[in-house]
């Protein structure tokens, strides 16, 4: 089972989500973030799910439509362990910072 490191700066990309959420009146907006908390729990055992994108990375997609969100990780298999870097909405134009 492969180890789970998140960001610090996933903090700010949930602090930026719910901020969304509460804009428009989303009524479960913390359940969002739960089920973003659970599909990234998937990677402890499939740390290869996502698909590949530039140097080394790869994306979890999570959910669909206005309940669609991305993950961007990097999985090192030499001290199997997961590192979540970003999570954005598939609707935003990319990652911040």
């Amino acid at each position: 089972m492969s180890r789970i490191e998140l960001a610090p700066e996933l903090a700010d990309d949930f602090e930026r989500i719910l901020d969304h959420l509460a804009q428009y009146e989303v009524a479960d907006a913390p359940s969002r973030i739960r089920e973003i908390i659970a599909a990234i729990d998937v990677l402890e055992h499939n740390p290869l799910i996502g698909r590949p994108v530039e140097s080394s990375k790869r994306e979890l997609v999570i959910g669909r439509r206005s309940r669609g969100y991305v993950a961007l990780y990097r999985y090192a298999a030499e001290i199997d362990t997961v590192f979540v870097l970003a999570v954005r909405s598939q609707r935003e134009a990319g990652y911040k910072g």
